[in-house]
């Protein structure tokens, strides 16, 4: 076993993550790829790891909204998504031999367990990985929010933001400014004040409210979920300081 950084840690995985490059859907090769990734994490230590996953690869609520859809019936047609995610997630785990629980915030008891807080520490204390989908359960709130938040009731050490394209936090848009700056540590109000694109203010107050730290680092590159949370010097921490 190697000496993880963290206790208990929150995997932010986007929607777009489990497309791969196909841009949309859900790849099977990705997703197996991340379920590989997340066996290594759960055999090299003894985190507990919850995951929450984004929708995006399937429908994103403000795009619906933006084109005269009712942003609540939009939004709770991205926590679909997320389901529909989670559950390929927890196939390509457990086909990977992990023990896996999906807790909904909507309740769908055919296919997920109701979130509940203290059955999800339960199933952490038990080895088991646990996947949160729906969001929170409630339209305008974001998948990152949802991070934070069950970040915070569970308890957990870190967020782990795995993100595509982009291997931190830079103060332009690399793909557009070659001089873009890449922080490797900011603070939580950093990111408020300057605008920048890590996560929405919402999550981000509730993280520096609670004093969650958040790892930023790119999901492409294979091994970097494992080197985040033994605390390697990748991607850039928010809201706590390298060691």
């Amino acid at each position: 076993m190697e000496a993880a950084k963290y206790r208990r840690v929150v995997l932010k995985l986007s929607g777009e993550a489990l497309a791969g490059n196909i841009g949309y859907g859900i790849d099977p090769e990705t997703v197996d790829r991340i379920a590989r990734e997340i066996k290594d994490l759960k055999a090299a230590t003894e985190l507990d790891i919850a995951i929450v996953v984004g929708g995006g690869n399937i429908w994103r609520g403000l795009a619906g909204s933006s084109k005269g859809m009712e942003r609540a019936t939009a939004d709770y047609m991205g926590m679909l998504a997320t389901v529909m995610n989670a559950l390929a997630l927890q196939d390509a785990l457990e086909s990977a031999g992990v023990d896996t629980r999906v807790q909904s915030a909507i309740e769908m008891r055919q296919v997920a367990e109701p979130y509940i807080r203290r059955r999800a520490i339960r199933h952490l204390e038990k080895g088991r990985v646990v996947i949160f989908a729906s969001g929170t359960g409630n339209p305008y709130f974001s998948t990152d929010t949802t991070a934070a938040l069950r970040a915070a009731e569970i308890e957990a050490d870190v967020i782990l933001m795995a993100k595509r394209n982009t291997d931190g936090v830079y103060d332009s848009d690399p793909r557009r400014n070659p001089d873009a700056k890449k922080f490797t540590e900011l603070e939580y109000l950093e990111i408020l004040q300057r605008g920048l694109g890590v996560m929405d203010s919402t999550a981000t107050s509730l993280c520096m409210d609670n004093k969650i730290p958040i790892v930023v680092f790119s999901i492409d590159e294979p091994g970097n979920i494992l080197k985040a949370a033994l605390g390697e010097n990748i991607g850039t921490v928010v809201g706590g300081t390298k060691e």
